[in-house]
Order: structure tokens, then C-alpha cells, then sequence
């Protein structure tokens, strides 16, 4: 037997020796009992492999009995140990990367469109449907149900759209509020349509072209004809159609959830419970606590708890908390006589409605799955409890009949005929909650709720009231504050809820909300807390766009090549480090080898921008690519743009570093510069694209033409040390970029961006601030990168902060506004207005953006984890409303004076150094 692999990645990873032969023997089980070995193209298609193998089968015994190929499909184990059924042949094998190269052969069951279409969305969302199956969860069955049945309906309404209908809805364009869209086939035919074009433009309207006439920049176009549009809506509909046509079929048995063995433990340890009922963060009654257990691996609690509240008293929204804790000995300290007695340490904790998502009470048995305090050294602990209410609950009459009797509708009209409520209903009216049983054992990784037994006869239904209609909005303000809409989804309850189907409505209703949603959201997949939950959102909102699906496939697959490319750097940096010979290092070259490759071209072209989905990334600049000497070896990807003309774009994709926080930065940076604009006050802010992908990845926009501070002070002097204190290398540069006329327009547009980003870097405490994170385009524009410290969180070294001021304003920053002259006040004047009144515009607009920061609390940002943290933000509160201006702008005039002082200051000792030189 030939010894076994290491690491068996190294078949289908990018770096492996492996990787570069074109084939990989590959074992297949065949349904008669036949086992086949055969060497297969590790690029080639599923469809592909398996016209090979039946080639190959049909010289073996058996081979009648197959049937017709089509009827079959392989199935493997993936490299997440998963079950996976490959539906989709149109994967490469080295996409779908077995666990280990066998495939098995099995009979593909009815309904191969409905399968299909399963499998492209678990592939998509990165979560196999069939787990979802697996959970036995009444809830989420019923919201498959219902999203399935609306999804459907909505595909169904497409269907009957015509072609230009269908434009409008796909791909609305943006407009300015009052303006509508013209078609553009206004007097134009079919038959015209070929030879003549027709096109209707409204400058007053489009945002896109104001914008661009605005920042006096040109507008790029694309003209397309409508044979193309026409055809571009006819395969969508056919992907439609063949699904939403489809003959229902039973679909296959789901497989049985993961499990493992509990685990030994040889520890004897002393444990407790604490409930408490809640609503929101107020405590309803006084806290239970039940007795002490003492165990190794498992502790039954056979008491009850006891909660002081009636049920007519719980708000809908009650929940029952509970909290596992250890009592251990207190550590004594040394030459210490004093008892040292007993210390409660918190396990697990876990949290569960009263009411279910039908307004029930909860009854019967229930496992809650707790959330470990040591997630990274104990395993899971699940809580079994029995929820039950007391049968001699007093209720009023006229309540008893209406629960006893079969439910009648209530309308206004019937309300004046039920009796009043009475109004002496006092917590000693009706008796306590009843005991609950409690039992702790650990138990493997399950959903975070299990399904209850049914209610009891006696309890009640609540109907809830029907939630409030969420507020009109524009497409382009949805987009504006999607990122925080999507973490309130954290808050809900239930996952059928209004704000959820407000969401997927509008995203099914415009393609580009549609494609932000689905990041937004696949980028927490990884989070236990809420995978449940966004898978089911992304596969309503997958079954509602079902064209949209390969658009984003393709961007997922993308990723994933790049993922690989990355990962191949980053063995080789550290190959690098622990070997010095020439096959260990890795350099330019080798990267460019690897995005050469077949697989790796065709997956990386001629797919949609995930920054932009309205840029189309049509080829890959291998020569142009690279990767940055950072830690994390970031990739620095070179696209061709046929519809710009030949122009490139660069985008920079991240492994290894959370682009949330970045990504939320340049929101808010995208939301003041909006508030300004409307103000009439342009500061010619660049808020570049960022976009999380996954957990711990992203990308990043390139801007172009652009290079960093440091960069420019360094071409312009001969010696590194002294570079940064040449004042004159940002203006020679701009010169050098700009000339007559344009160096004016350059210098104005740097004082525009530098005033801008004083005030917001001040207002949102961004810390690490130096020459490598700030850049200047050709253009003059001057704007900040990496924001890895916001709301005051400065780096600090033995305790002493590295920030020593609140905003990044140089001597030679000041020497570009006042255009090369010393005494030229009237420029720095201009400079200053214009940071008093960006700091009033966001003054009066403080509640907003502090808003903002508290929805994204429990998004786990790194530097955003409490509300202590928003304290910086609240630089607009810290003085009362006042009525005068300069009040107002007390603080911000002190920092800004200080701030000029110090280079004021810097320059004197600058002059008085050169002067010293001279005279040696």
C-alpha cells in the first residue's frame, strides 16, 4: 500500500506539487457494486469526468444495468466533512475539491431542475440545504414554506413581464427625486432597432452624470443594443422557467445532523443555574436560583424555579434567561488568614422567548444550546428544561370563552360588544409560574432551539399586532444604510418578521440592493449566532432571484481562486523564512504562473465587480498583478475594462484581516460627504469601495492615479531620512501632475479634501495616522486609507499613546494650501471656513451618526464591542444646543489653533537648523 498523503488540500490546492500534473487519479463507486479507477483532468467539468467513466464502465460487468447516464449524478465528501451531492456538472473537479478523490454514483431522483437549483444555492450561501432539512425546527419549516410560496409567486409575476418591464425592475436606474426613467425604445421598432438608435438622456435627472458634471469629470457610457437586452431577458426567463415550471416531486430524505460522543471528563465540579425573566434589558421579577450540583460529565437538577410575575403580566417579547455557573474555592492570597469561601464563575449562558414565533407560550420540553464563556476550552453545554404555566390561571369571562370556544374573527365592529377589562388585575391575582425542571448535559453542536411539544389546551394564543409599515424610502437611501439594517436582524425574535420581508421585497425588486444584501450577509455565515437565520434570508432571497444566481456564483468562485493565490504566497513567504535556497523563495513570477492557468483565467474574467456590480471585470492583467508586502500578503489584481475604453481597474483582495470596520468607516465617510453635498458644500471626499466577503476577507477599490505621502517625499529627496521633512515635495509633485490652470484647480481640490478629512477624522477619532496611510491623487484630491482605529482607540507603547494630535494637519499639508507662500492668509482663511462649516453640518446632524454606531454593536467589530465606545463619537453632545455658532465650534477651533501652533512651531525649528547648516 503506497503511504498516505499529509495533507490532502495539497491535491487541489494551488502550491501543490500535485497541482501541476494536468491528471489525478480519481476512484469511482459505481450502484452495481463496480469500483473503477481511472486517472481524470483535475480541471476538467463533472460532466466531463462522468462521460469518461461511462466510457470506461462499459467494459466492465454490469454496465446494462446503469441506465441512461443522465439519470445519475456523483456524490463526495467535501473538505468541510460534509455529505455533498453534485448536481451542478458544470463545476470543475478541482472547484469541488472531494476530501479525498472518490466520487460515487447514484441514481438521480425526479425532479433534477428543483435539485439543481438546491445545490447552486448551497453552494452559493456556503451552507448545504440539506442541513437546514436536518433541523427539526417547526419555525424554520414554516418560513421555508411561506418564502418558497412567495418566491415562487414573485418569478411567476416576472415571467409575465415584458423585456422592458423587466429592465426597469432589474436594473433601475438611479434618478434624482421627481425625475422618472424614459424608455428608450420610444419610436423605435423592431426592424428599426437594428439599423437606428434612439437614445433619450435627462443630465437634470441621471446621479450618475450629475455627479460627474459636478467633479467636472466625463461620464462613461455604454451604449447596448436591444437585440442584446432582448436576449439577456429570454435566458433569464428560461433559467426561470425551468424551475418554477417544474413537476413537484418528493424530495430526497435529509441527512442526519453531525454528532459527537460526550466527552470524558474526570473533574468533579460543583454547578448552578440562575433564571431571570426579561424584557429588554429590564428585569420583570426577582431571579431564580436553583440548587447546587455536584458531577463529572452530567447534572440533573430534579428542582423547580419559581418566578414571581403572572402570565397575564409577561410582555410579548419576554425571554427567559438562563446562566450556568461553577462554584469554585477563592484563590487565596498569600499570608492571608481570612476564609477564602466561595466565587461563582460564569460557564454558558443562554437566552429563549417566553412566546413562540406564533404568539404561543412555549410548553413541553425544550434543549437550549447554550453559548460557552470559554468558547476555546469547553464544549458545548445544552440546558433541558420544562416550560409549562399553571391550569388554574384566573381569567375574566368573557377571555374564558373566547379561548375555549373555536377562535372567532374580531373585527371593530364586533369590539363594542366584549365586556370591559377589569382594572383590578394586581400580581397577587394570579399564582406564579410553575417549577421548572432543569437538566444539563453536554451535548453536541445542534440549532440554537429545538421544536417544543404542542401547547397545552389551556394555553392561549396571543395574536400579535400587525407590525407598523415600514417608511418609504428611495433605493439609493436603502443602500445607504443597509450595513446597519442588516445587524438589526440580530434583534429579531423570529425570523418571519417585517423587517425581513422589507428587505427581500426590495432586494428582488432591485438587482443592485439585491447584490449587497447577499454579502452583507454571506460575510457572517461563520457566526453561529446567526447562520441559521442569514442562511434562510439568502435562500428566500436566492429563490426570489433565481437569475441572479450565476452572477454571484461567479463571484464566489472567484474569491475562492483568489483565496487559493493567497494562501500559495503566504506558504511561500514562510518556506522563505525557514530555508534560504533558491526553490523555496517565492517571488513574482510564480504567482503569475498560477493566475495564467486555465482554471484560474476563465473563473477571474468576465465577471461582475462584487465592489460595483455595475462594473464589468472583463480580463485579468496577469503582468500587472502583484502581491503587497504586508503580513498578510494582500493581492493587488489588474482588470482589462472594454467598456472604458482600455482603461484598468484595480481592486486589492485581503486575507486574514476583518474589512468591516473599514467598511463602516467609509459608510460614514460616504454619509458626511452626502450631508454635505446637500449642504452645498462639495470637500471632494473619496470614499473608495470596500466590501467584506467572507469571514476575515474582502476587497478593496484601487484608486487611481493615487500614491501615498510617503511615496511622493521619498522620490524627491536623495536621502530617506530627511524625506519627510521636505515641505516642498507635495507641491513639486502636484506641479509635476498639473500645469497653468489645472494647478490651481489641483491645489484647490487638496484644500477641499484636506478640510474635509480634518473634520471627519477629528469627529470619528481615526488613530494611526502617518504618510503610509494617507494618499493625494493626480487630481489633487487628498484622502485617508486603513482605518484599523476609530473612536479614539490610538495605539499606545509603556502606555504612552502614539496619537498626540486629533487630526493630521502638516506643515507641509499647509504649505500646499497657501500654494507655496508663506503669508498667503487669504487660502488658509478659505481652509478654515470651510472645516467650521463641515463640523456645524455634522454638529446638527450628531444623533444620526452616533445612530449609526449603536445598531453595529453587536456586529463584533474589534473597537466597537460596548457603548463606552461611541463616546468620541459624541463630540457633537458634549456642549448643550446653544444658540450661538462659536460656542459650538469652541472645541474644534481649540484643536484646530493647537494644531496649527505645533507646525508653526515644527517650521521655526526647520528654518533654524537650515540656517545652522549653512553657516557650517
Amino acid at each position: 500500500m503506497p503511504p498516505a498523503m499529509t495533507n490532502l488540500m495539497d491535491l487541489w490546492a494551488a502550491h501543490s506539487q500535485l497541482s501541476g500534473e494536468d491528471l489525478v487519479t480519481v476512484d469511482f463507486l459505481l450502484p452495481t457494486g463496480i469500483y473503477i479507477q481511472m486517472d481524470v483532468p483535475r480541471e476538467a467539468t463533472i460532466q466531463h469526468i462522468k462521460l469518461l467513466l461511462w466510457k470506461q464502465a462499459q467494459s466492465y460487468p454490469l454496465f446494462p444495468s446503469l441506465g441512461e447516464m443522465e439519470g445519475h449524478m456523483f456524490e463526495c465528501v467535501n473538505q468541510a466533512a460534509v455529505h455533498e451531492e453534485l448536481e451542478d456538472e458544470t463545476r470543475r473537479l478541482c472547484d469541488v475539491r472531494p476530501f479525498w478523490p472518490m466520487l460515487k454514483l447514484v441514481t438521480r431522483n425526479c425532479g433534477r431542475a428543483e435539485r439543481l437549483l438546491d445545490s447552486k444555492i448551497g453552494v452559493l450561501i456556503g451552507k448545504g440545504l440539506h442541513e437546514l432539512d436536518a433541523l427539526q425546527d417547526q419555525e424554520v419549516k414554516d418560513f421555508r414554506s411561506k418564502m418558497f410560496r412567495i418566491s415562487e409567486e414573485k418569478m411567476q409575476r416576472v415571467q409575465l413581464m415584458t423585456w422592458s418591464e423587466w429592465l426597469q425592475a432589474c436594473f433601475s436606474p438611479q434618478l434624482e427625486p421627481g425625475g422618472g426613467a424614459t424608455p428608450v425604445t420610444d419610436g423605435v421598432n423592431d426592424k428599426q432597432a437594428e439599423a437606428s438608435l434612439k437614445v433619450t438622456m435627462h443630465f437634470d435627472q441621471s446621479q450618475y452624470i450629475k455627479a460627474c458634471l459636478q467633479a467636472k469629470e466625463c461620464p462613461h457610457l455604454t451604449l447596448v443594443q436591444v437585440s442584446t437586452v432582448q436576449a439577456m431577458f429570454e435566458k433569464e426567463i428560461s433559467a426561470i422557467g425551468a424551475v418554477v415550471n417544474r413537476k413537484s416531486s418528493n424530495p430526497p430524505l435529509p441527512l442526519p445532523p453531525k454528532r459527537r460522543g460526550p466527552s470524558v471528563s474526570q473533574t468533579v465540579c460543583v454547578v448552578g443555574v440562575r433564571a431571570g425573566l426579561f424584557h429588554g434589558t429590564e428585569l420583570l421579577c426577582k431571579p431564580a436560583v436553583s440548587s447546587e450540583s455536584s458531577g463529572r460529565s452530567e447534572h440533573v437538577w430534579n428542582r423547580t424555579l419559581e418566578f414571581d410575575i403572572t402570565v397575564s403580566d409577561l410582555p410579548r417579547m419576554a425571554r427567559l434567561c438562563f446562566a450556568v455557573y461553577a462554584v469554585m474555592d477563592k484563590v487565596k492570597k498569600q499570608k492571608s488568614t481570612k476564609n477564602s469561601g466561595k466565587v461563582h464563575y460564569p460557564v454558558a449562558w443562554v437566552n429563549t422567548m417566553v412566546f413562540d414565533y406564533k404568539g404561543q407560550l412555549k410548553t413541553g420540553d425544550i434543549i437550549l444550546h447554550s453559548w460557552s464563556s470559554f468558547p476555546d476550552e469547553l464544549e458545548e453545554i445544552s440546558l433541558t428544561v420544562v416550560m409549562s404555566y399553571s391550569r388554574s390561571l384566573p381569567l375574566p369571562h368573557w377571555l374564558s370563552s373566547l379561548v375555549l370556544s373555536p377562535p372567532l374573527p374580531l373585527t371593530p365592529s364586533s369590539a363594542p360588544a366584549l365586556p370591559p377589562l377589569p382594572l383590578s388585575l394586581t400580581p397577587s391575582s394570579a399564582p406564579a409560574l410553575p417549577p421548572l425542571p432543569l437538566s444539563l448535559t453536554p451535548s453536541p453542536s445542534h440549532p440554537l432551539f429545538c421544536p417544543c411539544s404542542p401547547p397545552s389546551p389551556l394555553s392561549f394564543p396571543l395574536t400579535p399586532f400587525p407590525p407598523p409599515a415600514l417608511p418609504p424610502s428611495s433605493d439609493e437611501e436603502l443602500s445607504q444604510y443597509l450595513l446597519q439594517l442588516v445587524q438589526v436582524l440580530r434583534y429579531e425574535p423570529y425570523y418571519d418578521c417585517a423587517l425581513t420581508r422589507f428587505l427581500l421585497n426590495r432586494a428582488q425588486c432591485n438587482r443592485n440592493i439585491g447584490h449587497f444584501l447577499f454579502w452583507h450577509l454571506r460575510s457572517e455565515m461563520h457566526m453561529p449566532a446567526v447562520a441559521v437565520q442569514f442562511s434562510l434570508i439568502l435562500e428566500a432571497y436566492c429563490r426570489g432571484s433565481i437569475p441572479h444566481i450565476e452572477v454571484l456564483k461567479k463571484q464566489v468562485e472567484a474569491l475562492s481562486k483568489l483565496k487559493s493565490v493567497n494562501e500559495l504566497i503566504k506558504l511561500g513567504t514562510i518556506k522563505n523564512a525557514r530555508s534560504k535556497t533558491k526553490e523555496a523563495m517565492l517571488t513574482k513570477e510564480a504567482m503569475m504562473t498560477c493566475l495564467r492557468q486555465s482554471g484560474y483565467t476563465e473563473t477571474l474574467s468576465d465577471l461582475h465587480s462584487p465592489l460595483n456590480p455595475s462594473v464589468l471585470l472583463s480580463g485579468i492583467n496577469v503582468e500587472k498583478c502583484r502581491y503587497m508586502d504586508s503580513k498578510m500578503k494582500p493581492l493587488w489584481i489588474v482588470y482589462n475594462n472594454k467598456l472604458l475604453g482600455g482603461d484598468t481597474l484595480g481592486i486589492i483582495f485581503k486575507n486574514g484581516d476583518d474589512l468591516r470596520q473599514d467598511m463602516l468607516t467609509l459608510q460614514i465617510l460616504r454619509l458626511m460627504d452626502l450631508l454635505w453635498k446637500e449642504a452645498n458644500l462639495d470637500l471632494r471626499i473619496v470614499p473608495y469601495g470596500c466590501l467584506a466577503t467572507g469571514d476575515r476577507s474582502g476587497l478593496i477599490e484601487v484608486v487611481s492615479s493615487a500614491d501615498t505621502i510617503a511615496n511622493i517625499q521619498l522620490t524627491s529627496s536623495n536621502v530617506a531620512a530627511a524625506a519627510a521633512f521636505n515641505k516642498d515635495a507635495l507641491l513639486n509633485w502636484l506641479k509635476e501632475k498639473n500645469s497653468g490652470d489645472a494647478l490651481e484647480k489641483a491645489i484647490e481640490e487638496f484644500t477641499l479634501s484636506c478640510a474635509g478629512y480634518c473634520v471627519a477624522t477629528y469627529v470619528l477619532g481615526i488613530g494611526d495616522r502617518h504618510s503610509d496611510n494617507i494618499m493625494v491623487r493626480s487630481t489633487g484630491q487628498l484622502f485617508h486609507i486603513d482605518f484599523g482605529h476609530i473612536l479614539g482607540n490610538f495605539k499606545s507603547k509603556f502606555g504612552i499613546k502614539r496619537e498626540r494630535v486629533p487630526f493630521i494637519l502638516t506643515h507641509d499639508f499647509i504649505h500646499v494650501i497657501q500654494q507655496g507662500k508663506t503669508g498667503n492668509t487669504e487660502k488658509f482663511g478659505s481652509f478654515r471656513n470651510y472645516c467650521e462649516q463641515a463640523y456645524l453640518i455634522l454638529r446638527r446632524n450628531g444623533n444620526l451618526f452616533i445612530t449609526l454606531f449603536a445598531l453595529m454593536l453587536t456586529a463584533g467589530l474589534p473597537e466597537l464591542t460596548s457603548v463606552k465606545d461611541i463616546h468620541v463619537s459624541k463630540n457633537w453632545n458634549r456642549l448643550l444646543l446653544l444658540v450661538f455658532h462659536v460656542f459650538i465650534l469652541l472645541p474644534f477651533k481649540i484643536e484646530f489653533y493647537l494644531r496649527c501652533l505645533r507646525c508653526i512651531c515644527a517650521r521655526l525649528l526647520e528654518t533654524e537648523l537650515e540656517s545652522e547648516r549653512e553657516t557650517l
